[in-house]
């Protein structure tokens, strides 16, 4: 039931952008041919139906190490602002958890071939190279077989040394909750939060970010904005996803670098991946980018269709959600926000800068143009931008193809 209103709500917030692009690389076609893994509810009738009722599950229950596992994704704290002159209010955060069952999806061997032939596997070099690739595959695929467990909760140990729970999880298998904590933190300091039973949490512990009201704030894309992901073919997405080593674009991490020692900015990196992505992106980042917020899709698919349809459809009105939530946190800051031209990046900083004055500072898109598949013609014109960038200040909003253009505007953010 989640999975069928998760798809008709990106469904009906799908742009006519979104449909040409889809229709012309041909995705439902590919859809269609992708590997479904079954439900992701294998579990008892009564921790299925409960699970609707999300935090509130009355049949909820601690998780189990020995079956079940959390994933606790990285966050920002912030300080709530108050409407009326306040003394600092104490540091809250948003604790975003995921819940599966271990070892619980299916065979993954079928789906590993389905993937290999249609991203041409079979043409690498030496079958020692073959073999490297499907481990590959398998490996990366495995997030999206996994049984997702909801109604479950975890116990972590705060900095003040108080336990806190964590969750239910609801029908995808996450949760979300605000936390509040009296401890004292300066700007830019990060602490790790891990469950009291580490064991649980196969991906490490959650790094919290503390930033303050004020200063400065990047909120950047990923897909083809920091990392190669070739997002206009659904093949080119499905080879760089689960096969390919990830690639930075060239010149971004000096790039980013810079704009962290220049302007020491709180980090969000907002992407429409679903949440299954996270351990591929976070190993990514963290290796090649500042550390920060990664936003991801609230969506267990339990299929590659519902992958490739977060990745295109209904994009726009979804990182639009995800930056008014960051406004909510945050409004006070200073607002750079970096894309691509690739999707929708451009409508998405368009419509959050008309919508809050005076938040944004400052917009860079990327010009993408080294991919064959990609309509340039519609993707890159000048006409797209100005539509996308309307009652925007031509001094706020940028078009780059080389990193190495953006050091000087950077620059002057300084003193601005």
């Amino acid at each position: 039931m989640q999975r069928v209103f998760d798809r008709a709500r990106q469904f009906l917030e799908e742009t006519r952008g979104d449909k040409r692009t889809r229709r012309n690389q041909g995705f439902p076609s590919t859809e269609r041919a992708l590997p479904s893994f079954g439900s992701p509810f294998s579990i008892p009738i009564t921790q299925n139906i409960s699970s609707y009722l999300g935090s509130r599950n009355p049949l909820a229950g601690p998780i189990d190490p020995s079956t079940e596992s959390v994933w606790l994704f990285d966050n920002t704290a912030y300080r709530p602002i108050h409407p009326y002159p306040h003394s600092p209010q104490p540091w809250q955060a948003d604790f975003h958890t995921a819940f599966f069952k271990k070892e619980t999806g299916k065979d993954v061997s079928k789906a590993v071939a389905d993937i290999a032939d249609k991203i041409g596997l079979k043409e690498l070099g030496s079958e020692e190279e073959r073999e490297r690739g499907e481990r590959t595959i398998a490996e990366r695929l495995q997030p999206f077989i996994d049984v997702v467990a909801p109604a479950r909760w975890a116990e972590v140990n705060l900095p003040n040394g108080k336990l806190q729970r964590l969750g239910p999880g609801g029908r995808s298998g996450t949760s979300r909750q605000i936390v509040s904590f009296a401890t004292d933190h300066s700007n830019g300091e990060t602490m790790e939060t891990d469950a009291v039973k580490p064991e649980l949490t196969p991906h490490g512990p959650m790094l919290t970010t503390f930033a303050e009201p004020e200063g400065w704030m990047v909120i950047s894309d990923i897909d083809d904005t920091v990392k190669v992901t070739l997002t206009p073919s659904p093949v080119g997405i499905l080879r760089t996803t689960f096969l390919s080593a990830p690639t930075p674009i060239a010149s971004m991490p000096a790039l980013y670098t810079h704009i962290h020692s220049l302007l020491n900015p709180t980090w969000f990196y907002l992407s429409a991946s679903p949440y299954n992505l996270y351990p591929f992106l976070h190993s990514f980042l963290h290796a090649n980018y500042p550390k920060g917020t990664i936003l991801l899709r609230d969506a267990s698919w339990m299929d590659l269709s519902g992958f490739l349809l977060s990745l295109t459809q209904g994009t726009e009105a979804y990182k639009t959600g995800r930056m008014d939530l960051i406004h909510n946190w945050l409004p006070k800051r200073k607002v750079l926000c970096v894309g691509d031209s690739t999707q929708s990046d451009p409508e998405a900083y368009g419509n959050i800068y008309r919508k809050y004055k005076g938040w944004v500072k400052k917009i860079f898109i990327r010009k993408v143009a080294d991919v064959a598949e990609m309509d340039v013609k519609e993707k890159n014109t000048s006409e797209r931008f100005e539509k996308a960038f309307k009652d925007v200040p031509k001094d706020v909003w940028q078009v780059f193809e080389d990193p190495n253009e953006l050091y000087a505007a950077i620059n002057n953010l300084k003193t601005s």
